[in-house]
């Protein structure tokens, strides 16, 4: 069976829906994404939080598609038009003010659907949080375990429940080890190959109400960040677990391939 892993994450995407910030215009919302300071800080947490990961994944056959405006300023026009050159896996879309943001989603997946697959695993992810280096291979392999259950809706989501909370405040970064359920980041959510949706027409919160779904709780397989310019800013529901602070270090290497010095560095960058 041959499974297309397809992800998208939105850089800046302005669309009048699928935030939780709320504007009242297009173009206080256009204000608000394309402010200079904060495209800064927001490539600041795309390329050395998120990038890392998706660069130096152990299963490179993934296509994540990069999706923003076409007036998108420069210079991060350009730069993502050269990360994209630069890694074989991002796809930059440009897609205009939809009024639907599901449909400005569909859009921009579209055109990299794999015709000749059997089943897709769809992914969400933000531009500011990190999937662990072998996402991918796990997620492969874990869902050849309960593709039976897929087949049977043609609907299944397969959640990595096990992550690091990363806030970002005053220069100092905290890490909070924190088990949640569906948060978003390291769900995939499998479906047909002419299904209509993305994993972004399903309310990651809810999707009891739509499909099977299957969690795993290990490896550690996340970082979410928390900071200023967060669409939430709350960790959200879940429970602690134990991993000791000199340990943290270890772990952002090895899972993430992440130095903990970077990232308190990038905070007091951010400043």
């Amino acid at each position: 069976m041959k499974v297309q892993m397809l992800g998208l994450c939105r850089f800046s995407y302005v669309g009048l829906r699928g935030y939780q910030v709320e504007h009242a215009s297009y173009d206080e919302r256009r204000a608000y994404l394309y402010d200079p300071a904060r495209l800064e800080r927001r490539w600041h947490w795309f390329t050395r939080v998120a990038l890392p990961g998706w660069r130096a994944q152990t299963d490179l056959d993934f296509t994540l598609v990069v999706m923003t405006g076409p007036d998108l300023p420069e210079p991060f026009m350009s730069r993502l038009r050269d990360l994209c050159h630069e890694i074989p896996q991002l796809r930059l879309e440009l897609v205009p003010p939809m009024e639907r943001h599901l449909a400005a989603c569909r859009a921009a997946v579209a055109p990299h659907l794999d015709a000749a697959a059997d089943v897709i695993g769809h992914f969400r992810h933000d531009d500011d949080d990190a999937v662990a280096l072998d996402y991918v291979a796990c997620t492969r392999a874990d869902f050849a375990k309960v593709r039976d259950l897929w087949q049977a809706e043609g609907k299944l989501s397969l959640d990595y429940g096990r992550g690091l909370m990363l806030k970002a405040e005053g220069g100092q970064i905290a890490i909070t080890p924190r088990l949640c359920h569906n948060m978003g980041v390291a769900l995939t959510i499998f479906l047909r190959p002419d299904a209509p949706e993305t994993a972004l027409h399903y309310d990651h919160s809810k999707l009891a109400q739509w499909m099977p779904g299957v969690q795993i709780n290990r490896p550690l397989m996340f970082i979410r960040s928390i900071h200023g310019d967060s669409d939430s800013g709350s960790m959200g529901p879940g429970l602690p677990w134990d991993l000791p602070e000199d340990q943290q270090g270890r772990q952002l290497r090895q899972r993430f391939g992440l130095r903990r010095a970077d990232l308190k560095q990038m905070a007091r960058d951010l400043l």
